[in-house]
C-alpha cells in the first residue's frame, strides 16, 4: 500500500466515508480482502455503484491495464470480504458476474460513465464486474456520540443528492428525450429508499424515545413528522417520474426534493442534536 492510498483510507475512516481532492463527492468504499498468497488482510479504495437493496457493484478496471487488480485475485481465492461504506462496516460475499449478466450490467455502467467502455477498449482482458452482497448488516460505525452519527447520516444524504443532481444534469445536457439511464435510475431509487427507511426509523424509534425524555420537544417533533410526510410525497412523485420523464424534466422535482430535505435536515440537527447530547 502506498502512502497516497493509506492517506485516503485514513481520511475516509475519519470523515464518515467522505474524502477530498480528486475523489471529492465520489461514491467510495473500502474493501478488505484476504491476500491470495500472503493470507494477510489487504484494504483498497474503490468506487462503487448501487445495485439491489443488499449489494453494490465494483469494477476491476485497473485503469484499462493488462492485468486484473490484486483485490480481484484475492476475491477469487476467498470471496468473503469486509466492506466499509463510511456509516457501517459489514461482511460481504463477492460474486464475479459472468457471461450475459456481466455484459448487461457492464453496458449499464458504460451508459452511466463512458470511461468504462474506453478502459475495455484499451485492453484484451474482459474487465470484471463484481457484486458485493451484504452477508449480514453491520453495526453503525460510531466514531463519537449518536448525535455525531446522525450528522454523518445526514451528510451522506446531502452528498448523494448533490452527486445525483450532477449526474442528472449531465444526462440532461445530452438532450436525451428518453427516461433516465438504467444505472442512474437505480441510483435515484436507492436514495429514495434510503430516505424512506431513515425517516421511518426516526418516526417509530428516535422521535418517541426523545419525547419520553423531552416532552417539551413536542412541537418540534410534530413539525419534523409533518416534514417527513411532505418529503414522502415528493419522493413518491420523483419515483414515478424516474420511469417516464427525460432528465431535463426530472430536475425541477429533484430540486424541490433537495430544497425540502436540506431545510429539514438543517432544522432537525439544530433542534435535536442538543437533546441527543451533541
Amino acid at each position: 500500500m502506498n502512502d497516497f492510498t493509506q492517506q485516503i483510507i485514513e481520511e475516509f475512516r475519519a470523515n464518515g466515508g467522505r474524502v477530498g481532492g480528486p475523489f471529492d463527492g465520489a461514491r467510495l468504499l473500502l474493501l478488505t480482502t484476504t491476500g491470495a498468497r500472503s493470507g494477510k488482510p489487504h484494504t483498497t479504495v474503490l468506487g462503487y455503484y448501487p445495485d439491489t437493496s443488499d449489494r453494490v457493484l465494483v469494477v476491476g478496471s485497473a485503469g484499462g491495464g493488462p492485468k486484473h487488480p490484486d483485490w480481484y485475485h484475492n476475491l477469487l481465492a476467498d470471496p468473503r470480504a469486509t466492506v466499509e461504506d463510511g456509516l457501517q462496516t459489514y461482511e460481504a460475499n463477492a460474486v464475479v458476474l459472468r457471461d450475459a449478466e456481466r455484459d448487461e450490467i457492464f453496458a449499464r455502467l458504460v451508459g452511466a460513465d463512458p470511461g468504462w467502455g474506453k478502459y475495455q477498449a484499451n485492453t484484451t482482458r474482459i474487465i470484471p464486474v463484481v457484486a458485493l452482497t451484504q452477508a449480514a448488516p453491520g453495526p453503525p460505525r460510531l466514531t463519537g456520540s449518536f448525535a455525531d452519527y446522525l450528522v454523518q447520516i445526514h451528510g451522506a444524504f446531502r452528498s448523494e443528492l448533490a452527486l445525483i443532481r450532477k449526474e442528472v444534469v449531465t444526462a440532461a445536457s445530452t438532450g436525451a428525450t428518453a427516461p433516465l439511464g438504467a444505472q442512474l435510475r437505480i441510483n435515484c431509487l436507492k436514495i429514495c429508499q434510503g430516505l424512506h427507511n431513515h425517516h421511518t426509523g426516526e418516526s417509530i424509534g428516535l422521535f418517541p424515545a426523545l419525547l419520553d425524555q423531552h416532552p417539551e420537544a413536542t412541537q418540534t417533533i410534530e413539525r419534523l413528522q409533518a416534514e417527513h410526510a411532505s418529503i414522502a410525497t415528493l419522493l413518491d412523485h420523483l419515483q414515478t417520474l424516474l420511469t417516464t420523464a427525460p432528465p431535463a424534466h426530472l430536475l425541477p422535482d429533484l430540486d424541490r426534493l433537495t430544497t425540502a430535505l436540506i431545510a429539514h435536515l438543517d432544522y432537525e440537527e439544530k433542534q435535536l442534536i442538543p437533546l441527543l447530547g451533541g
